[in-house]
């Protein structure tokens, strides 16, 4: 019984902040999506569907595609780091590839809108080495800039867990497919991709999670119309002062996270059965 109370006053810090900073919040919101003027109801999902619609369908894509893009970057990275045989080359890489792991998105979308802005740091360098002129130079604060925010600070992480799961391979396979002539891209593909295709769709998920989450790098690449969900949400909380709608498009926001975890758990149950 005294082990059972130590047990329970350890836990129980953790799950009163569990509660009071995750459970009531999301209650409040699900409660405040469905109250219109004090009567529960569809209104605030209407209006945010009539408002909003298209950038949902933005926030989808440019987070999609980010996803795969992430995707593809760490199998090749993971893939190098693996099977690359000039050691100074994979020790670089492994050095320089997780250093925006460390970089939070407020300082991600500050350095792109200086990196990527017409008169920014690419544009300025293209143009000392002659290869644009002044008026050839084009900026991406749009959708592209936000894709490249995502991808470059998400990549490292996502190559982090695919890269411990590539080393713990039993290295016998690979060596075997070596020696009857498979290439690296082959082995890479056939051998390596499938045993860890797991870890890589766990990394691709919390990825998809974090970057629908996130406030700072559309405010600061994308001002202009169509943006992300988050920019909707701090719109109509700051500018209205509309929680209804801000806590309706939220809900929609959880829903479609909810479907990419769902795909995942489905798989997960399908290796599994």
């Amino acid at each position: 019984m005294q082990k059972r109370l130590i047990a329970i006053a350890l836990v129980l810090p953790a799950l009163i902040m569990i509660v009071l900073f995750f459970i009531v919040p999301l209650f409040a919101s699900v409660v405040g999506a469905f109250d219109v003027g004090g009567v529960l109801g569809l209104g605030n999902f209407t209006k945010s569907f009539e408002l909003y619609s298209g950038d949902m369908i933005f926030t989808v894509v440019i987070v999609t595609v980010s996803t795969a893009l992430i995707g593809l970057l760490s199998i090749a990275i993971g893939g190098y780091l693996t099977l690359g045989e000039n050691p100074r080359a994979v020790a670089i890489l492994r050095w320089l590839y997780r250093w925006p792991m460390f970089i939070p998105f407020i300082v991600v979308g500050q350095v792109m809108r200086t990196f990527l802005a017409k008169n920014g740091l690419m544009n300025n360098i293209l143009v000392s080495l002659g290869l644009l002129t002044p008026l050839q130079t084009i900026g991406f604060l749009d959708w592209r800039g936000i894709v490249i925010a995502f991808v470059w600070k998400q990549t490292p992480f996502v190559t982090l867990l695919v890269a411990g799961a590539m080393a713990s391979l039993d290295r016998s396979t690979i060596e075997a497919a070596r020696n009857l002539g498979a290439s690296r891209l082959r082995i890479l593909i056939e051998i390596v991709l499938p045993q860890i295709a797991t870890t890589l769709m766990v990394g691709l998920i919390l990825s998809f999670v974090t970057m629908m989450s996130v406030l700072s790098v559309p405010l600061m690449i994308n001002a202009q119309s169509p943006t992300m969900l988050t920019a909707d949400i701090a719109f109509r909380i700051n500018a209205h002062g509309d929680y209804g709608v801000a806590n309706a498009l939220g809900l929609i926001s959880l829903i479609l996270t909810a479907g990419a975890a769902l795909i995942y758990l489905r798989h997960s149950v399908k290796e599994r059965s």
